[in-house]
């Protein structure tokens, strides 16, 4: 079985497939820490990972004691994504190539070998993020701005009187209108903001790549956008279909 980690600033995403890589998810689960995931592993698949690929935008020290952790623990070996400035039809198009963050990178893959023609890719996590692709697979960039949750502990951290639990969050989501509380202000106040952006980002494609470039959604605010964007593919492993391409395990196909 074929282990697959997407190590984030947040959280590490995890899941396992079969051997060769073809068929159904078999887990999958989100830990915390490394310590976290190995116990999560330990207990279903001790004898069962035959290898692992992973993406991480953590520090090199810190991805390097995460891998050392499973090869002891389960006796494998980790392939960890590199950067590139070509892979599979993309072209990197930051100045320093390998700057940019390989997970964005690998979500561009994984769109475009979905596509093979021009895309907009949105991650929208704890920070979004969006890049640009033209038909030829040439990537012209992107940008970088905060998500739903940074935007939202940035006003809980550092406004004083703004205070609400996850609960008031929820219900005053259920709509746009003005608040009438803070709950509501802040909350639709972010997403405005985050549709903003997201409705910017289709047009400045179009201006870019075509009147007929994909959108690719992926991250935990994914569905969210979808609803501002009906034609967008929402496609939460993203990432992993890029990594899958990076990383190809003997067998896969």
């Amino acid at each position: 079985m074929i282990l697959e980690l997407d190590c984030g600033n947040s959280f590490i995403k995890w899941r396992v497939l079969p051997r060769g890589g073809v068929g159904a998810v078999l887990a999958s689960g989100v830990a915390d820490n490394g310590e976290e995931l190995i116990e999560a592993l330990a207990d279903r698949f001790v004898r069962q990972l035959s290898t692992c690929r992973l993406v991480s935008v953590r520090a090199d020290d810190e991805t390097r004691l995460l891998c050392a952790a499973l090869s002891a623990r389960f006796a494998i070996e980790c392939q960890v994504a590199k950067p590139a400035q070509v892979l599979a039809g993309v072209r990197n198009g930051y100045e320093d190539y390998q700057r940019l963050g390989l997970d964005r990178w690998l979500a561009v893959v994984g769109a475009y070998s979905l596509e093979r023609g021009a895309c907009l890719v949105l991650d929208l996590g704890t920070a979004i993020t969006s890049d640009f692709v033209d038909a030829g697979g040439a990537h012209l960039g992107g940008f970088i701005c905060p998500g739903m949750p940074l935007m939202r502990s940035q006003l809980l951290t550092h406004t004083r009187r703004i205070r609400y639990d996850s609960k008031a969050a929820e219900h005053a989501s259920d709509s746009l209108v003005p608040g009438r509380s803070t709950a509501e202000a802040v909350e639709r106040g972010c997403r405005l903001m985050l549709r903003g952006f997201v409705a910017t980002q289709l047009e400045q494609a179009r201006q870019q790549c075509g009147a007929d470039v994909a959108v690719f959604l992926t991250g935990g605010d994914a569905a969210m956008a979808a609803e501002w964007v009906p034609a967008a593919r929402v496609v939460p492993d993203l990432v992993f279909i890029g990594l899958a391409i990076a990383c190809p395990v003997t067998g896969e196909k």
